[in-house]
């Protein structure tokens, strides 16, 4: 989606990530599965993350990230064909964990079809423990939130 296009509903937004709706997402009813959407969720949910240098910060696999929950809100059934457009931004930065809201548009019916949230924890895989979220990728999303622009 150009950066012109960007419909309101998905202003502020600063990582938008546009995926075709295959014709294998559908279930036997013939919408979107509600699975796909927390796969969609991933996908904005790990280009935001890589637009902020999480796999530069995780080069060592001591650290990573670890998704405590989602929420996923269906406001309007998905059908093939179709593409959305998977928009993520952090809205809350806490001490060991990032606060991520998603929203999933619907460009054949031009509406916010699926919403919803990703807590993603900061862990130490050899202490096996949440750590502080380092203070480059602190940086990293104060940047990319306070920039006025979209990454697609």
């Amino acid at each position: 989606m150009k950066k012109a296009a960007i419909p309101e509903e998905l202003a502020g937004f600063h990582v938008i990530v546009p995926l075709p709706i295959q014709w294998g997402d559908q279930d036997a009813l013939g919408h979107v599965n509600n699975t796909v959407s927390l796969r969609w969720f991933e996908s904005s949910r790990v280009a935001y993350l890589e637009h902020c240098g999480w796999t530069h910060l995780m080069a060592g696999e001591v650290l990573g990230p670890i998704v405590a929950s989602v929420t996923c809100h269906y406001r309007r059934q998905l059908h093939y064909p179709d593409t959305v457009h998977v928009a993520a931004r952090v809205r809350e930065l806490g001490r060991s964990s990032v606060r991520i809201e998603h929203r999933i548009f619907s460009e054949t019916q031009r509406v916010v079809a699926v919403d919803g949230e990703s807590v993603v924890v900061i862990f130490n895989y050899q202490t096996q423990r949440p750590v502080r979220v380092p203070e480059e990728l602190r940086q990293a999303i104060d940047r990319l939130e306070n920039s006025g622009g979209s990454t697609q």
